[in-house]
């Protein structure tokens, strides 16, 4: 009961209510994406798993659902000054698509290092890309001369409890999908996602375990639950380039009270989950998104006893916008 306790007790930016809110008003405009299983990647984890494949979202990525509920959250006077982010990825090309069927402007801030597979979406769903420098005081500066001139509506990639909310109707789906989970495992970074499927899954089974997977690269979240408190890194090295933002002070109360755990794991492990991602669930994944997969594959998580009753795991399966380029350079070094 106490996780219920938690959910309940202290008022976070999003919760049941707003999520099963935000389910109605997206319904209409994402995809249901469906939950994958293979008995080989069960054989070699020793676990029932089922991946909810979010890389099949429109967009090619679950940030869909949260930019669709926030774009169609707006009042038509709103609405029609448009809508304005800053983001290197997945949450840019979301927020155009999302606009684009709204009929709204969306201005998109990207540091000059964003993935050119990315930046290529963001153009396809009419966003107007504004570049920054690779750092985010650039990318925050940026966006807020562009919102003065504008007048559009900020829509952060995760720090906005509309987003969190969206996000969190991936929880709804999975858990009537395949509703005897007992865990699951989370990419985390700046903490959207984990805190819409936690506030979720644990108002449906206070039991649920949520468990989040990190790069040790970028591994600021992990060291924010040890800390109690939000730490930020100089700078991040990992090859899930959709991994290295920071909680934000929306985020880091859920991650505090309701992740049970981080799970860190190498670029190695990233670049091999990715690997069986291909080869034996014929899925294409970022590595971002393939890091759950690390996660139950690690010896952290097998070695923890912690985990031992952890026999049917759910993992968001987040994105599989990926630089080929690059992906196949990580498979042949």
């Amino acid at each position: 009961m106490e996780a219920t306790r938690q959910v309940t007790a202290e008022k976070y930016a999003a919760d049941i209510s707003s999520i099963t809110e935000a389910q109605v008003r997206i319904s209409s405009f994402i995809h249901r994406t469906p939950v994958l299983s293979s008995e080989t990647l069960n054989c070699i984890s020793g676990r029932k798993l089922l991946f909810k494949c979010e890389c099949f979202q429109k967009g090619g990525a679950f940030k869909f659902r949260g930019a669709s509920n926030a774009v169609f959250s707006l009042d038509d006077d709103q609405a029609a000054k448009g809508v304005i982010t800053h983001s290197s990825g997945n949450h840019a090309a979301a927020l155009s698509l999302a606009a684009k069927l709204r009929g709204i402007p969306a201005y998109i801030v990207i540091p000059k290092n964003a993935p050119r597979c990315k930046v290529e979406n963001v153009k396809r769903y009419g966003g107007q890309v504004i570049w920054s420098e690779p750092t985010m005081r650039s990318r925050e500066d940026t966006a807020t001369k562009v919102l003065q001139e504008t007048g559009a509506v900020l829509v952060h990639p995760y720090n906005d409890g509309r987003i969190i909310s969206g996000q969190g109707t991936i929880s709804l789906e999975l858990l009537e999908q395949a509703p005897q989970i007992d865990t699951i495992i989370v990419p985390i970074s700046g903490g959207g996602l984990i805190s819409g499927v936690a506030l979720a899954a644990k108002s449906i089974n206070p039991a649920i375990r949520v468990l989040a997977a990190e790069p040790r690269g970028a591994n600021d979240a992990a060291q924010s639950k040890a800390a109690g408190r939000i730490i930020t890194l100089p700078e991040t090295n990992t090859i899930a380039d959709g991994l290295r933002a920071f909680l934000g002070d929306l985020t880091w109360p859920i991650v505090r009270d309701l992740v049970d755990d981080i799970i860190t794991v190498d670029d190695k492990e990233i670049i091999e989950a990715t690997r069986l991602f291909y080869e034996i669930l014929k899925v294409a994944v970022e590595p971002s998104g393939a890091i759950g997969l690390a996660a139950v594959l690690s010896d952290d998580f097998r070695n923890n006893p912690a985990w031992n009753d952890c026999t049917n795991v759910g993992i968001i399966v987040s994105g599989g916008n990926v630089d080929l380029g690059i992906l196949w350079d990580s498979f042949t070094k």
